[in-house]
């Protein structure tokens, strides 16, 4: 387990308190350090694409089209595999 330390930051009250009514005073710090986390993980990513870019170039249209096309077909099969998978459950279930 990692070494915490309590550290104080000043947060807008509103967002502050939009976040303890959804996860409650007890997981206040673990929501934050996600979020920390989270937001230094796309840190990475960011200067990972800077890296590809300057390296290979630029992303052209045409490849974020194909990736889309690509993507949204994925998403397809997966959607189909799943209801297949549901369909299999309840007919196991009915038997």
């Amino acid at each position: 387990m990692a070494t915490t330390k309590k550290y104080t930051v000043t947060l807008p009250e509103d967002l502050a308190e939009s976040v303890r009514a959804k996860v409650g005073p007890g997981n206040f710090s673990n929501y934050v350090t996600q979020a920390i986390a989270r937001q230094e993980e796309r840190g990475r990513l960011h200067e990972l694409v800077d890296w590809l870019e300057d390296e290979y170039g630029p992303v052209t249209e045409e490849e974020l089209t194909e990736a889309e096309a690509e993507r949204r077909l994925l998403e397809q099969r997966h959607t189909e595999l799943a209801a297949t998978r549901e369909g299999a459950k309840q007919q196991h279930d009915a038997a």
